[in-house]
């Protein structure tokens, strides 16, 4: 998969990692996903717009157009719909940015957030002893934020403060900068729970290599 991370922002983000667990006794797993779907509907969507705009475009072309022969007018706006539907099909496919336009709020948070836990679960962020381990995962494609404790943070983690981690993480990841992200992420893990945090025992249980992966 494409690489989102340099080698030294990778030991930049270990590093930090290591300090953030240090210092709140829990234990961080960060993951970058390129996409949490496959979403085969969104080229169709695109399809229909491209489609629609064109054929609209050549049917008021014909208005304005001198009179054309049946069999031309036709012809030209069957073909001028395809090849309309089918550049903004490709486009979808080529550029991420486009693609998202056709994508449903509500969906890329539930595919994100599903995704996640599926995660959580594969890389075995529960298998700590005192529940303490915690996923933070940005997956690209939909532009959203995942925080995911284990059930020994719940109260040391509620609604409101993951919400204020997740909008530190959400607004560099807005232009592009994953590491800095990731960083704030981090950095909002210590805010919220370095104060009332217990003496780590130094021992990491969960590998603080970051996860790379294409998704579906």
């Amino acid at each position: 998969m494409k690489q989102n991370l340099s080698e030294q922002e990778r030991r930049h983000l270990d590093q930090r990692v290591a300090y953030t667990e240090k210092r709140t006794g829990v234990q961080v797993v960060l993951a970058v996903i390129e996409k949490s779907d496959s979403y085969v509907e969104l080229p169709w969507k695109a399809f229909a717009l491209g489609a629609a705009g064109t054929g609209l475009a050549a049917a008021l072309l014909d208005l304005l157009q001198p009179p054309w022969t049946p069999f031309f007018t036709m012809f030209f706006g069957v073909t001028m719909t395809l090849i309309g539907g089918a550049v903004c099909a490709l486009l979808s496919v080529a550029l991420p940015g486009f693609a998202r336009l056709f994508l449903d709020a509500h969906r890329a948070e539930v595919e994100t957030l599903q995704y996640a836990k599926s995660l959580f679960l594969s890389r075995e962020v529960f298998a700590t002893r005192k529940r303490t381990g915690i996923l933070l995962l940005i997956s690209l494609f939909e532009q959203r934020v995942v925080v995911l404790p284990d059930t020994g943070l719940r109260r040391r983690l509620n609604t409101d403060a993951l919400q204020g981690i997740i909008s530190r993480m959400t607004a560099p990841l807005a232009t592009g900068q994953v590491d800095r992200a990731l960083e704030a992420g981090l950095a909002g893990l210590e805010e919220v729970l370095g104060a009332g945090a217990t003496v780590a025992s130094g021992e990491n249980e969960l590998s603080n290599e970051i996860v790379e992966e294409d998704g579906p």
